[in-house]
């Protein structure tokens, strides 16, 4: 991790190396954490966040779903995450907005330990690998499933989630895969270790819905409404494991992972083992965002 001069955290910009939180936090023992992941991009125009708003009221949503009691709203998030940027002059970064239950009573419960916010920002390239734009990565199907409906609410973006993610994770990097694809808890597919999925089948494209045990991804949302644009038909329903064996493209979007093709899934070419020509499509139209050349007509970018 590349470390900036500035850290928000506890009200007011700090030094990075002054963001610490003690070892008795809440958050530490249980887990009670919820965060964003947020790109700015160097546009044009100056440095822009993509979709603010659509990040930030999601962290809202996450903080309510798990009774967090937010100690700042919208508006000031808004101006908080400006700040950071602007104060570590920053033309793109990675932003990383967390809140969590801190210091207090060490008991399950948490509702009486306070709720600490912390923005940091940093230079971050491609999750997945630069080669993962162009060539495509190496996935495999995980032995792990992701949580059964009503045990943890995958809809909030809370950090005991990826827990489940790093067991996905660590098993495809020791079987030499770069990621991981879960199963929810009926068999289908659900979502990578950090990124949803796309599949591609004589023209049509195909993802889990939100009841798969995935996170409703903003990026996914861009892909979707991209896609649609240019003419092609989304359909968001339960898949099987073995229509990634018989895909023609697949591709994976997040925050971090942006559009990243797939190359192959347990060691089966998908398509011809490269870059297909929807995900490159869609690629470029994503990109394109940035330097103007695809148009922003929903208002995802935002000046900071």
């Amino acid at each position: 991790m590349e470390e900036t001069e500035f850290i928000w955290h506890g009200g007011r910009l700090i030094p990075w190396k002054e963001a610490t939180v003690h070892v008795m936090a809440h958050a530490l023992h249980y887990g009670s954490s919820v965060f964003e992941g947020i790109r700015v991009y160097d546009t044009e125009k100056g440095p822009a966040y993509l979709c603010l708003q659509s990040h930030l009221k999601r962290f809202l949503d996450s903080a309510k779903i798990y009774r967090m009691n937010m100690p700042y709203g919208l508006e000031e998030l808004t101006g908080i995450c400006r700040e950071v940027i602007t104060a570590n002059g920053l033309k793109s970064a990675y932003v990383r907005p967390l809140a969590f239950r801190g210091y207090g009573p060490i008991t399950v419960y948490g509702n009486d330990d306070p709720v600490e916010v912390t923005v940091a920002a940093f230079p971050w390239g491609a999750y997945l690998g630069e080669d993962a734009l162009e060539n495509g990565v190496d996935v495999g199907v995980s032995s792990w499933t992701r949580v059964a409906p009503n045990t943890l609410p995958t809809m909030a973006k809370a950090s005991g989630n990826y827990l489940s993610s790093q067991l996905i994770t660590m098993e495809a990097h020791r079987h030499g895969y770069t990621e991981g694809i879960g199963l929810d808890a009926s068999g289908h597919l659900s979502e990578g270790a950090g990124e949803n999925i796309f599949v591609i089948r004589d023209g049509v494209l195909y993802t889990p819905p939100i009841t798969a045990a995935i996170l409703p991804g903003i990026t996914r949302g861009i892909a979707i409404d991209l896609a649609q644009r240019a003419g092609y038909e989304v359909r968001e329903e339960s898949l099987p494991r073995e229509i990634l064996y018989v895909a023609d493209e697949i591709f994976m979007t997040g925050t971090a992972t942006e559009i990243a093709a797939i190359r192959s899934v347990d060691g089966l070419a998908v398509g011809g083992g490269k870059r297909g020509p929807i995900t490159e499509q869609l690629q470029k139209a994503f990109f394109g965002l940035f330097d103007g050349t695809t148009e922003d007509s929903k208002g995802w970018m935002e000046l900071v």
